[in-house]
């Protein structure tokens, strides 16, 4: 395991990908979150797998002075300029997300691929079996997660006492800061 995070903020596992089809604004979020978040005081712990790693997040988190922490596979191989960042390489899937579920105070989504919307759910799954329960936070941006806003609104609903107070949909990257530094705060 690398270093650990010195910062006080809320600790945001950041779910984003800029492989596979998708919104090609991807990048330009990734970077505008970071950037965001980190001004704000947020630390971040990103998933790194199957060769997939959100570099323009952690790149405009860096930049803006935030701390930034991967939980990686074991084929992960960072770039010179993000050797630096802490990485925890944990080689099974399950455990990776517990590793994050267990770091994180908040989940958010940023609009990308299935497989950051598969991951964003494994490690919610983690987590509530651990017994943490963390806020997720979804940036809805072109109606990127209007499939999960139905499923949350038909669904959870009846199955997930105070859903809405668990999952929430944001418009933009201050609406998403907004919804997620309040609700981490009222846990």
């Amino acid at each position: 395991m690398g270093g650990e995070m010195t910062g006080q903020g809320p600790l945001l596992a950041v779910f984003a990908s800029d492989k596979g089809p998708g919104d090609v604004e991807r990048a330009s979020l990734m970077s505008q979150a970071g950037t965001y978040f980190a001004k704000r005081g947020a630390r971040i712990v990103c998933l790194a797998e199957d060769g997939i790693i959100p570099v323009p997040l952690i790149t405009a988190a860096r930049t803006a002075g935030g701390e930034v922490r991967l939980v990686a596979d074991d084929t992960i191989t960072l770039p010179s300029a993000l050797g630096s960042i802490p990485m925890d390489v944990v080689a099974e899937r399950g455990e990776r997300m517990t590793r994050l579920a267990g770091l994180a105070d908040a989940y958010v989504a940023l609009p990308g691929s299935l497989a950051s919307a598969s991951s964003l759910f494994a490690a919610w799954t983690a987590g509530r079996a651990l017994g943490k329960v963390a806020p997720v936070v979804m940036l809805n941006r072109h109606r990127a997660f209007e499939v999960m806003r139905g499923y949350a609104a038909d669904v959870l609903s009846h199955g997930l006492k105070g859903h809405d107070r668990a999952v929430q949909f944001a418009d933009s990257i201050e609406d998403a800061w907004n919804r997620v530094s309040r609700m981490a705060e009222g846990r």
